[in-house]
């Protein structure tokens, strides 16, 4: 049995794992061009720890509007459904080998509700 998500650290596993994917996943890899660098991207990794850690823990670490960046790329590379879909694909996957319990699957289940919720946003 896989220990559940438990801190930061954890957190920093899975989101970390979770842009490898993406960063070389052919349909979505373009809206990631502006995190190449590898100080660019730590800057960003921990921004997603506060944002998942406030997500899953309540802990108040995240103090910033998450819809305000997307919604700004999606002026110039518009998503797509598809793009969710490879997104909740990797993000599920980077949960999956490392984690189960129930905060994985609450990690899961936020993820698919943020997902719906931004696509809603971007199309409307």
């Amino acid at each position: 049995m896989k220990p559940d998500i438990q801190n930061r650290e954890d957190i920093y596993l899975i989101v970390s794992e979770f842009y490898k994917k993406l960063m070389i996943d052919e349909e979505v890899k373009h809206f990631f061009v502006d995190f190449t660098g590898e100080e660019a991207l730590e800057h960003h990794l921990q921004i997603l720890v506060d944002f998942w850690d406030n997500i899953i823990f309540y802990s108040g670490t995240y103090a910033r509007n998450a819809m305000k960046p997307h919604l700004l790329i999606n002026k110039t590379k518009p998503f797509k459904t598809e793009h969710f879909t490879v997104w909740l694909k990797h993000f599920f996957v980077s949960i999956d080998a490392n984690f189960e319990g129930e905060n994985a699957h609450a990690a899961k289940t936020r993820a698919q509700s943020i997902a719906t919720v931004m696509q809603i946003k971007m199309n409307s």
